[in-house]
Formats: C-alpha cells, sequence, structure tokens
C-alpha cells in the first residue's frame, strides 16, 4: 500500500477527512522551506504539497503567484525542491510529500528523470494542474512504473466525460477544485461543492481532496463532512508573508492545528 493509500485508510479509520497543505518551495527563502514544511507538520498535517515555482502558474491567484515568483527571483529550482524532499526523508519524515507543479519545468528536467529521481528519494507523487489526460499518457505511465501517483485536479465546469477520462488516469486521489477560478483564501464555499462532489463520485472511488479557497477551520469542518481530504494553500501563505520571522512558524503551525482539529467529522442527526 502506497503512503498516500495508507494515510487515506487510517484518516477514514479515524472518522475525520485527511488535512494537505501547501509550502512553495524557495518562499518565504529557499533555507526556509524546511523549516515551513517542520511547521505544517507540527500542526498534525496528513499530507503536504510542494509547489513548484513557474513564472506562468495559470490555476494560481495573487497569494501563491507572488511566493513563486519570490521563490524564482531567489533561483529556486526543481532540483532544489528534490533536494528539500532527500531532507525530510533523511529525518524520518513518513508524512507524505507530493510535487505540484506545472508541466513545463518537468518536462524540461525529462520526463524518465524526474520519475526516476522522485521515486529514488521517496516522493508521493504529482499535482500537475495544465497536464491534460490525453497529453499525459507518458506521465502517467513512467510514474506508474515507479509506484507514483499522478493526482488529477476536476474543477466544478467538469463535464462527465471529462470526469471520467480524468479519473480513469491517475491515482493516489482526486483534487477536487471547490470553485470556479483561481487559488487564494475566500470567506465562503461554493454552494454548489456538494452537487459537484456527488458528481465526481459516480466515476472512481478514490479518495476525493477538496482545495482551492480553503482558509478557515470553519472551512476544513464544513468539507469534512463531505470529503476524504481538505487542502490548505493560500491561508498559509499568507500567514508566512504577514507575521513577523520570529513567529511566522509558531503562527502557522498554530492555524495548522486549527484546522487538524476541524478535520473530525460530526455525528448527523437521525431523521
Amino acid at each position: 500500500m502506497s503512503r498516500l493509500a495508507a494515510t487515506f485508510a487510517q484518516t477514514q479509520a479515524e472518522n475525520r477527512t485527511a488535512l494537505i497543505t501547501f509550502a512553495t518551495v524557495g518562499f518565504p527563502s529557499p533555507a526556509d522551506t524546511v523549516h515551513v514544511v517542520r511547521a505544517l507538520l507540527a500542526g498534525g498535517s496528513d499530507v503536504v504539497e510542494l509547489g513548484i515555482p513557474f513564472s506562468d502558474p495559470l490555476a494560481d491567484g495573487a497569494t501563491i503567484q507572488h511566493a513563486s515568483q519570490s521563490a524564482l527571483d531567489q533561483g529556486t529550482t526543481l532540483a532544489m525542491a528534490f533536494d528539500v524532499v532527500r531532507e525530510l526523508r533523511a529525518e524520518n519524515v513518513t508524512t507524505p510529500l507530493v510535487f505540484m507543479g506545472y508541466y513545463n519545468p518537468f518536462l524540461h528536467y525529462g520526463l524518465e528523470r524526474v520519475v526516476a529521481e522522485a521515486a529514488e528519494i521517496g516522493l508521493d507523487g504529482f499535482i500537475v494542474p495544465d497536464l491534460p489526460p490525453e497529453e499525459g499518457q507518458e506521465f502517467a505511465r513512467l510514474a506508474k512504473a515507479h509506484d507514483l501517483d499522478l493526482i488529477p485536479l476536476l474543477a466544478p465546469t467538469s463535464t462527465d466525460s471529462r470526469i471520467q477520462a480524468n479519473v480513469q488516469a491517475g491515482s493516489g486521489f482526486i483534487y477536487c477544485v471547490s470553485l470556479t477560478g483561481v487559488t487564494g483564501a475566500r470567506d465562503q464555499l461554493s454552494a454548489t461543492l456538494p452537487d459537484f462532489l456527488g458528481r465526481v463520485r459516480k466515476h472512481t472511488d478514490l479518495p476525493l481532496a477538496v482545495g482551492f479557497g480553503v482558509s478557515r477551520p470553519e472551512h476544513v469542518a464544513t468539507i469534512a463532512q463531505m470529503a476524504e481530504g481538505v487542502v490548505s494553500a493560500s491561508a498559509l501563505i499568507n500567514i508566512l508573508e504577514d507575521t513577523p520571522a520570529a513567529q511566522r512558524y509558531d503562527a502557522l503551525t498554530d492555524l495548522v492545528r486549527a484546522m487538524r482539529a476541524a478535520t473530525v467529522r460530526q455525528a448527523t442527526a437521525e431523521t
């Protein structure tokens, strides 16, 4: 059983949703990245996405765009992201770690090289927002050959045929975008989210994880009632951006801990 599968099995057994958190590699600085991930883990993250900076992050809003550009300006590379994973695994971190990044850096690095190195160092999979299944067959084949998950994204605008195509090509879990738009902390979740998740469930038994706009523990609590995973990203980047350096890691851990507490599913009233 893969680390991702084992994690979702454990959280389901604990009657809670898996908390998936995000860190941009190289932000606030390349030297900070491992410390950021440690803070996320200290708060109780079940899975950590490592965002690979890219110059044209089409699915990301202003917060992650800024973090990515700052990381690029400081010389962050995909090779440095691999080094982050190496360092964490050397510290005996067993939490699933996933790269979330756009296709161009992986293609430029070399797909065979990417998956071979990922498997060697203990990465668990990839989320590639701009890679449709028709164009991703080679990446999917290589990832599967190295026991790595290629996690698809689905949006509320996805048709049933696109949902089917993506879930057939994917593994690990299904990343369900909560709204029509880009990443970014928001006040409210979309009212159409339950219907969207219901449509996706008709096509797959893989865990569903909801992301985009998840910024508060109450958002996590709501999603915990309807999905196996919840993803928070921009709200965590905002903590790093807005908190003085001496307090930022503690503040990050505190927010993650509050979100983790909200992952426990509440009993529903019998009717």
